[in-house]
C-alpha cells in the first residue's frame, strides 16, 4: 500500500531531504537511479534567477532505502514533498528514474502538477531481457552494505556517455566514488522498485499537462529513440536531443539542458 511511514518522512523531514533555491514559479527535480539531489545543482544554480527549484533525495539515499518499495510509493513521496514545501503545480523535473515517477505522479494527481521535464526517461518498460540483465547485476547487492568497487566502475559506462568519460573523468570518478559508499541493500531496492514496472505510454494521453523530454544522444541505459517515443505519446510534448550526452544528461550537458528547460519555462508558466 503507497504511503506510511516514509511517505510521511516528506511532509515532517522535507529541510534535511531537500534543496531549495530561488523564488517564483515552483520546479521539483526528481534524481535518478544511484544519484542524488545534488545532480540538479546545475539546474538550481542555472535557473533559481526566476524560479523556484527545488530537489529531494528519494528513497534510496535515506534510511528508508533498505526496505522494499515501488514507484507508486516514490508517487506517493513526491505528493508528500509537494505539500511540505507549499509548492502549487510544479513543473516536475525527473531524471531516468525519476521520470518514472514524475509521470505516475502526473497521472495520479493530475491537478497538482503543472508541466514535467523528462530527462533520459521513458514511458515505456524494460524488455523481459533487460530486466533479467539488471537483476542478474544487482542480485549480489541484496543484504550487502556497500557496492563492489568493479560494480561501482562498471555502472559508469551505462550511466554517462563516452564523450563525458573522455573528456571529464573527474566528473565520472566523483560519482563512482559516491555508489562505494552506498548500501548494497539500498540499491538492489532502487533497481527492484521500477524493474518490472508496466509501461504508461498507453495512459499518457490522459496528461493534458505540458511537457519537454530531453534526451541525450549517447544515452546506453535508456536509448534516445524511447524517449522519443514518449514524447510523441504525449499530447503537448516537445523533444531534444542534445550531442555528446548519456544517461545523466543534464549533468554532462549542463548548458545545453538549462537552456532548453528555461525556454520551455518561460513558454508554460503562464498556465500555473
Amino acid at each position: 500500500m503507497p504511503g506510511g511511514v516514509p511517505t510521511a518522512m516528506y511532509r515532517e523531514r522535507i529541510d534535511a531531504l531537500s534543496t531549495v533555491s530561488g523564488d517564483g514559479p515552483p520546479v521539483l527535480c526528481l534524481h535518478g537511479t544511484l544519484m542524488d539531489r545534488t545532480m540538479f545543482d546545475p539546474q538550481r544554480r542555472a535557473l533559481s534567477d526566476d524560479y523556484c527549484v527545488a530537489a529531494y533525495d528519494l528513497r534510496a539515499r535515506t534510511e528508508h532505502g533498505v526496505d522494499p518499495y515501488d514507484l507508486d510509493d516514490l508517487a506517493a513521496d513526491c505528493l508528500a514533498a509537494i505539500d511540505a514545501l507549499a509548492m502549487e503545480r510544479p513543473v516536475l523535473v525527473g531524471m531516468s528514474m525519476g521520470g518514472f515517477v514524475a509521470l505516475r505522479t502526473a497521472l495520479a494527481a493530475p491537478d497538482r502538477v503543472g508541466g514535467l521535464v523528462l530527462l533520459d526517461s521513458t514511458a515505456l518498460p524494460h524488455s523481459p531481457r533487460q530486466q533479467e540483465q539488471y537483476a542478474a547485476l544487482v542480485e549480489p547487492l541484496a543484504g550487502q552494505s556497500t557496492v563492489p568497487s568493479p560494480m561501482a566502475d562498471g555502472i559508469a559506462e551505462s550511466l554517462f556517455g563516452e564523450t563525458t568519460r573522455t573528456e571529464r573523468p573527474a566528473l565520472v570518478d566523483d560519482w563512482i566514488a559516491r555508489w562505494k559508499t552506498y548500501r548494497g541493500t539500498a540499491v538492489y531496492n532502487e533497481v527492484h522498485s521500477w524493474l518490472d514496472r508496466p509501461g504508461t505510454v498507453d495512459r499518457l494521453p490522459a496528461i493534458d499537462c505540458p511537457a519537454l523530454v530531453v534526451h541525450g544522444t549517447e544515452d546506453a541505459a535508456i536509448p534516445p529513440e524511447l524517449g522519443r517515443q514518449t514524447a510523441d505519446a504525449l499530447p503537448l510534448a516537445q523533444f531534444e536531443a542534445v550531442e555528446g550526452a548519456g544517461h545523466t544528461v543534464n549533468l554532462e550537458r549542463p548548458a545545453a539542458v538549462n537552456d532548453h528547460i528555461r525556454r520551455f519555462l518561460d513558454g508554460v508558466v503562464d498556465t500555473h
